[in-house]
């Protein structure tokens, strides 16, 4: 059977990469920067009105151009809160949540179809990974999300479906691409990217030097709790994890965020609590050196083929109090969108049982 080879995306390209494809095809290097704002406001070549018809035939004929597709689209009628559930051009989907603050819009961009890390309190991990995003499809969530409700995007967090560093070279191509000043121009200082502890891809992005906010998702004090729920743990341990944050916040002196997904009966208890703040210490601040540590507080989301049970007002408070009590500032993460269930995973698992 004969092999469809497959274009590579328009939306893919940076600037310096559309400029070299201009030039090898006899164009004037200009119009990529020309193309390249439009692309990123969602616009085809084929709609581009500043353009030949000959080099719209060129375009065509050698990239594919594609913007996720909104399959479901769930609006609260609490917050505002948005969630998406893209189809992409593959036949896969993926969900994105734009969430309204004071301070501007928010999305919260999934990074791969699926998750292989294992987490067990995770829907998005059910089902194992199917690929990885690439880096049209990646900003695409963005393009399209902001298409669809009609206003700025400022803030984005990679808090989605996937995790981020197991798909490296694209996320790092993706930051690259929303932040180019002719794009998106969204800084890299309002873009925060959250890991479950890939040690070595840690160390890779803390010399890429981005001024991003990396978040941690720790969700437990010790091994032997971490290991049973996050399988990541068997492979990098939490004092190794934990060490390599500290020298991270060394080399970028950007403050690292620490998410606790809380889960009753499993680590929520006020000595889950005491043990967290031990260690943290430990591993994280010194006599000579002082590294700010937050930590901010989950609630699980509740999804039926785990069996986690969220913890109530009361644990969650003590858990707080402890933290402060040691030195540690703790939030509580407020849920929004609750009305459309906006956490990410479950679109995507309803959308492929009907599949």
């Amino acid at each position: 059977m004969e092999q469809t080879i497959q274009k590579p995306s328009l939306l893919s390209l940076t600037v310096e990469e559309l400029e070299a494809w201009m030039l090898a095809e006899g164009e004037a290097k200009y119009r990529a920067k020309q193309i390249f704002p439009q692309l990123h406001r969602g616009i085809s070549p084929d709609e581009m009105t500043n353009l030949g018809k000959k080099l719209q035939e060129k375009l065509r004929a050698s990239f594919s151009w594609h913007l996720p597709v909104v399959e479901q689209k769930l609006v609260s009628a609490i917050d505002g809160t948005v969630k998406f559930l893209f189809g992409l051009a593959d036949g896969n989907c993926v969900e994105s949540v734009v969430m309204k603050y004071e301070h501007g819009n928010t999305i919260c961009i999934s990074s791969q179809v699926g998750c292989r890390m294992g987490c067990k309190f995770c829907a998005s991990t059910i089902g194992g990974r199917v690929r990885d995003l690439t880096p049209d499809e990646l900003l695409g969530q963005v393009i399209s999300a902001q298409k669809e409700i009609g206003e700025r995007i400022s803030n984005i967090v990679m808090m989605g479906i996937g995790e981020p560093l197991d798909n490296y070279d694209n996320v790092l191509k993706f930051l690259h691409l929303v932040n180019c000043e002719a794009g998106l121009n969204i800084g890299y200082r309002h873009i925060s990217l959250s890991t479950c502890g890939l040690v070595d891809r840690i160390k890779m992005l803390m010399e890429e030097d981005l001024p991003i906010t990396l978040s941690i998702s720790l969700h437990a004090p010790d091994d032997e709790t971490r290991s049973a729920i996050m399988p990541i743990n068997n492979r990098y341990g939490v004092a190794e994890l934990l060490d390599t944050c500290r020298a991270y916040f060394a080399r970028t002196g950007r403050k690292i965020s620490f998410e606790y997904t809380l889960i009753a009966g499993k680590n929520d208890s006020v000595e889950n609590a005491q043990k967290l703040a031990r260690v943290l210490n430990a591993h994280l601040r010194s006599r000579t050196e002082t590294m700010p540590i937050h930590v901010n507080l989950i609630p699980v989301n509740e999804v039926s083929e785990t069996g986690f049970r969220h913890s109530g007002r009361e644990a969650v408070a003590a858990f707080a109090k402890t933290l402060e009590s040691k030195g540690i500032r703790a939030t509580v993460r407020r849920k929004l969108g609750s009305d459309i269930n906006a956490s990410c995973g479950q679109l995507r698992r309803a959308a492929m049982k009907q599949k």
